[in-house]
């Protein structure tokens, strides 16, 4: 979802979730809080990307691309789509975390 504006890509992705909420459908609510994580990094939004990618890294989800991929330290760390988060402290954070609850699973 990239339609070249910030404001209204972000704003979809948020009206999403209130559509589809995680409280009310945990199969299908975590697809809208991918695409706004992202759709925040994609437009220089780390604060709401990293915020949702806590939130995913703490449930059980599949992912809204083709192969229902769900966000984990690897695929975070080998997407590019991330890659405006990457000199970020606090995405560095979210890998080492993931990774140590991957490793545990």
């Amino acid at each position: 979802m990239d339609l070249g504006d910030k404001t209204t890509s972000l704003s979809l992705a948020e009206r999403a979730m209130r559509v589809i909420p995680l409280e009310k459908d945990a199969l299908h609510g975590p697809i809208p809080i991918e695409i706004l994580a992202r759709v925040a990094a994609r437009f220089g939004e780390p604060d709401r990307a990293i915020a949702a990618l806590q939130k995913l890294l703490s449930i059980p989800s599949t992912g809204p691309l083709a192969s229902n991929a769900p966000i984990t330290s690897a695929l975070l760390r080998l997407d590019p789509m991330f890659d405006p988060l990457r000199q970020d402290p606090r995405f560095e954070k979210l890998l080492a975390s993931a990774a140590q609850k991957d490793a545990k699973q």
